[in-house]
């Protein structure tokens, strides 16, 4: 975002499903140019793919340069059509950053078919490799204008020569990548993805019928997590949602991401290889008993 000449009255479009660290790079990029951060309000709970494009497509502007769609939400754990958000930006002069920080490892990934001038990943989520590893991908055209933010060895030498070395770092964790690669493909890449998928889907309507919600998530939205809404009763606001994730954790051992949005409390499971049903049960019938339990505290 730093590399983008923005002037002022220039637009940068994120979506309200989107990470708050990354809006908050939007934030920091734009106001240093006077430009603007606009927020796309989603349909949520989302129906389908469509809606979703839909909603992207209504809040880009005349004056919108960059837009910034997660490919795998984060706390909604959505699937974004990607493919054809980046279509529409692209037929209306936007330049797209795709985030996938949730995508590697987690469903097929083909990053030039997308469409996308940006796009950024780590390899630390569904890819099993240690904290902190990603990667960044530019459109070749889109690679001579990028720079990263630290400056060194590399300038002027060409994309992958300038991010090899912006100083003093510890590769350590990029270097273990193709073991982790490795390890998966031992298991089976696509049997690795479907089980994950499989949990993650099966353990969200588990929960949807145990709590009582509503989940109409379309199953090709949803990839290795997945996002219910949790009893009213439990709360609504940000410092409870901490305060019910620390109770789980601390009192029933149960680690799980809670979230407040939009009024309402929410739970996001994550599929992984060494979870099963029973541990999402778990979650389940915890939440019930806390639902009855004195007041979170």
């Amino acid at each position: 975002m730093r590399s983008l000449a923005l002037r002022p009255g220039d637009e940068i479009l994120v979506t309200d499903l989107g990470y708050g660290g990354v809006t908050n790079a939007a934030v920091f990029a734009a106001r240093q140019h006077g430009a603007v951060v606009r927020t796309a309000v989603m349909p949520y709970p989302v129906r389908s793919a469509g809606d979703l494009v839909d909603a992207c497509v209504a809040a880009l502007g005349p004056r919108t340069r960059l837009a910034i769609v997660d490919h795998i939400t984060s706390q909604s754990a959505l699937i974004m059509p990607l493919a054809e958000i980046a279509a529409e930006c692209r037929a209306r002069g936007v330049a797209l950053l795709a985030d996938g920080a949730h995508a590697p490892g987690a469903i097929p990934l083909d990053i030039p078919s997308l469409g996308v001038d940006w796009y950024v990943a780590n390899l630390h989520k569904w890819m099993w490799v240690p904290r902190s590893s990603g990667i960044l991908w530019a459109s070749p055209t889109r690679q001579p204008d990028l720079h990263p933010p630290v400056i060194s060895w590399g300038l002027d030498q060409g994309f992958t020569a300038e991010f090899d070395l912006p100083g003093t770092r510890d590769p350590s964790p990029h270097l273990t990548a193709p073991a982790a690669i490795e390890m998966m493909q031992e298991l089976g890449v696509a049997a690795v993805r479907d089980y994950n998928h499989g949990l993650a889907w099966n353990g969200a309507g588990l929960l949807a019928d145990r709590w009582g919600a509503d989940f109409v998530t379309p199953e090709a939205l949803i990839g290795t997590m997945a996002t219910v809404a949790l009893p009213g009763s439990l709360g609504r606001t940000p410092e409870e949602a901490i305060r019910l994730r620390h109770r789980l954790l601390f009192e029933d051992q149960i680690e799980v991401q809670v979230h407040a949005y939009r009024d309402r409390l929410h739970a996001r499971i994550s599929g992984q290889i060494y979870n099963d049903l029973d541990e999402i049960e778990r979650l389940a019938a915890a939440v019930l008993q806390l639902r009855t339990a004195p007041a979170l505290g």
